[in-house]
């Protein structure tokens, strides 16, 4: 197993940039300058600080699956605990819906674990999430996304499953909160009274969407939207220690994506059953703004290269003006000169210290600023107390064919991370969503990555990793054909 790919120089950028873009070029992909690195904290919210561990053993290379769906190193093993139209949910709710994307794992005793996970589906799909009395949201999206709630076990058995909440659209990833619930989002920004059509199938939406909505392990939601987190298109939330603030990123183009921080009114921390009672105006959400030696606002991620690895940025955050975006989208209520933007704000995960948020790529035509540099991926630590922000890997853009898709010549490139957890011990893995072959990754920050998983089934993306709290098990989704995988083996020789 080799490490990613190296960068031999770094980028460079427009003299109108370069002037304030200083620091020391990086000796390889994802190495970090020496002492910069944030330590990291525990993997789960509300559980005790574990530090990262000193054994950095690389992965042992993956070995090809006899059943042609997942490579693993030696020594690991993998179940499938859902596979979407096959497996059956309880209660007569029919088959396991599609389009497994972000997911949490709960401790529920005596060996067993409850997932709840998310279906990134829009209305009129084959298999939605059904509509079941007492979850759902918008009577209008039907057949669309949702959250389903699953039990398994260290073997990775399926105990059963069921809706938790239905007539969403498009739940892509979301966030584990310290109370033991799971926050999930809607990556869309459709209007009540919005037509949706599906091949030979159509409706009109009765409700605004892309917010935020909670879902308990028990499987209890409330299908009300937490409607002071903003409306625009969600990805993923981590939610900080002291319960003040919550981190959210946005998934969108044309503008770019922005990364958000809500606060709580003065004196309030959020927990169970706190957040679908607050106000839709209540606390304050604002936009990242990253802050250069100048005292510029930088405008786009993509203008940082592997020279800036390590370096602190100061961070400021500007108020969104109109959260519930009721005549322009949230990002559209800012200049380019007030905020600091991003092509696919993806996976975001919080510790005891800060927060880590992925930019996934940006290299296709409109995902750029004029004289900003492609990548293909970056991953951010936000520190809470020092509030600052520093690059901790970035995935330098490849060879690209005539058509503009990057080549992607080898199963062992690296490319497009997506969403991201800490582990137990304090190590990164993060779902890849890229060009060709698709890997689950490890990763210290400050050090290479390396494959744990590879897709042979064909070029979907993987998501939702998450550790269990014990480190016995990585459960992790294939988006398509659908799969839920529950993967164990010696993690803490590699990952500790």
């Amino acid at each position: 197993m080799r490490p990613t790919r190296v960068e031999e120089e770094p980028h460079l950028v427009s003299a109108s940039r370069r002037t304030f873009l200083t620091g020391s070029a990086a000796a390889g992909v994802g190495l970090a300058v020496a002492g910069s690195v944030p330590s990291l904290a525990q993997a789960h919210p509300g559980r005790p600080h574990r530090p990262a561990g000193h054994g950095r053993v690389p992965f042992p290379p993956l070995v090809d699956d006899p059943a042609g769906v997942l490579a693993l190193p030696k020594g690991f093993s993998y179940a499938v605990v859902t596979r979407a139209g096959v497996t059956r949910l309880d209660r007569g709710q029919g088959v396991t819906p599609a389009d497994h994307d972000g997911m949490a794992a709960f401790d529920a005793g005596r060996g067993r674990y409850t997932l709840i996970q998310n279906h990134e589906i829009d209305p009129g799909a084959q298999l939605g999430v059904p509509h079941i009395r007492g979850t759902v949201y918008d009577p209008g999206a039907v057949d669309a996304g949702g959250c389903t709630v699953i039990t398994t076990d260290r073997a990775g058995r399926n105990l059963g499953e069921f809706v938790a909440i239905s007539g969403t659209v498009s739940n892509c990833a979301g966030g584990p909160t310290p109370w033991g619930t799971w926050l999930t989002c809607e990556e869309t920004d459709d209007r009540a009274g919005d037509t949706w059509t599906e091949g030979d199938r159509s409706g009109v939406f009765q409700r605004d969407h892309g917010y935020v909505f909670e879902v308990w392990a028990d499987g209890t939601a409330d299908p009300r939207p937490i409607k002071c987190l903003g409306r625009y298109a969600h990805e993923a939330l981590a939610i900080d220690k002291d319960r003040t603030h919550i981190y959210l990123s946005e998934d969108a183009d044309g503008p770019n994506g922005l990364f958000y921080r809500w606060t709580t009114p003065h004196g309030l921390k959020v927990g169970p059953r706190v957040l679908t009672r607050l106000a839709p105006d209540a606390g304050v959400l604002a936009a990242m703004q990253i802050i250069m030696d100048d005292g510029s606002v930088l405008p786009d991620v993509a203008y940082l290269t592997s020279a800036q690895l390590g370096r602190p940025f100061p961070v400021r955050w500007i108020e969104v003006p109109d959260r519930d975006a009721k005549t322009t989208p949230v990002r559209e209520q800012f200049t380019d000169g007030q905020v600091t933007r991003g092509r696919k704000f993806e996976g975001v995960w919080g510790t005891d210290e800060g927060v880590y948020v992925v930019n996934s790529y940006a290299w296709e035509d409109g995902d750029l600023p004029a004289d900003a540099v492609p990548h293909d991926g970056m991953v951010w630590f936000y520190h809470y107390r020092n509030q600052t922000i520093q690059l901790v890997t970035y995935f330098p853009h490849q060879a690209t064919s005539e058509e503009g898709t990057p080549a992607k010549y080898t199963d062992l490139t690296f490319d497009g991370p997506d969403n991201v957890t800490v582990t137990p011990w304090g190590s990164l893995v993060k779902a890849e969503d890229g060009a060709g072959a698709s890997h689950v990754l490890s990763a210290f920050p400050g050090g290479p990555a390396y494959a744990i998983a590879r897709n042979q089934l064909n070029d979907s993306e993987f998501c939702g990793p998450t550790f269990t709290g014990d480190g016995k098990v990585l459960f992790v989704n294939m988006q398509d054909p659908g799969l839920t995988l529950a993967i164990t083996g010696p993690w803490q020789k590699y990952l500790g």
